[in-house]
């Protein structure tokens, strides 16, 4: 059975699995879906279509499920589609999809979503992320696994941050950000490859070392993006396959991704050399 606090309002129609624990003055809507071990905070909302599945964690003053802040809006019937053991701390804000989009926000499984995070219409989180405090998604914007996004961060709508990337806190991101990559800076800049994140996650050093050839192929040879994602394909994927994730990604890019700071590969060929 649910453990449901006296003073939280559940509708009857929401659909509540054994073992969730509901806390005071929560307001659970009726078109919501919470899997097993599910654990609501105090005061937090959850409305509309929302169907989160077993071990998800809401803390206090969430608002999970709710309507986009988009002028266009107009009360359509829209989704929003949670995994399994996400935490969404203190005031995170998630809405529903709209008709621009898929008809729905999809979030993956095991993502760490800080205080204050807002996650718009349409966006698709994937799994094993984290988004630091205040991290601000546009609509329609696309998040890989692995990702880390910083405190403070705004994503332009339609952007897509690529899997294992990390994108530095207080940054402003308007193009894509490829797998694999570090990116900073208003606007967001390519800063190298996120090498500390990979290893951690079992990239072997042979990978890592690929990796960054095919950053210098992108970011440091002067070649038309097409001719450096050739060459990478042609001689550097065969011994790495996991590039094909980064290639795949700047090929269908339709906002561009994110290139190096002028004089940034300057500076750092100069330090190298000291």
């Amino acid at each position: 059975m649910p453990e449901i606090h006296p003073t939280a309002v559940v509708d009857p129609a929401a659909r509540i699995a054994d073992g969730v624990r509901i806390g005071p003055y929560a307001v659970i809507g009726p078109g919501v879906i919470l899997g097993a071990a599910c654990v609501v905070g105090a005061h937090a909302v959850i409305e509309g279509d929302t169907d989160a599945g077993p071990e998800n964690s809401f803390g206090p003053f969430c608002t999970i499920g709710v309507p986009p802040q988009d002028l266009k809006y107009k009360g359509e019937k829209t989704r929003l589609r949670i995994g399994r053991a996400n935490t969404f701390r203190e005031y995170v804000n998630v809405s529903i999809g709209s008709i621009d989009g898929n008809f729905e926000t999809i979030i993956g499984n095991n993502n760490l979503i800080m205080s204050y995070v807002h996650i718009a219409h349409d966006c698709v989180i994937g799994s094993n992320t984290i988004l630091a405090n205040v991290a601000t998604l546009a609509g329609h914007v696309d998040v890989g696994d692995h990702a880390v996004i910083g405190g403070l961060v705004a994503i332009h709508q339609f952007t897509r941050i690529g899997a294992h990337a990390m994108v530095s806190g207080g940054s402003m991101v308007n193009q894509d950000v490829p797998p694999y990559l570090t990116a900073a800076g208003d606007r967001a800049c390519a800063e190298g490859v996120n090498t500390i994140g990979i290893g951690r996650r079992g990239f072997s050093a042979e990978s890592i070392t690929a990796i960054k050839a095919a950053y210098r192929r992108v970011y440091r040879m002067k070649l038309p993006l097409r001719e450096a994602l050739d060459a990478i394909e042609r001689e550097i994927m065969p011994s790495c396959p996991e590039l094909r994730l980064f290639v795949d990604f700047c090929r269908s890019s339709k906002r561009g991704i994110v290139r190096e700071r002028r004089g940034l590969a300057r500076s750092k060929t100069e330090k190298a050399d000291r």
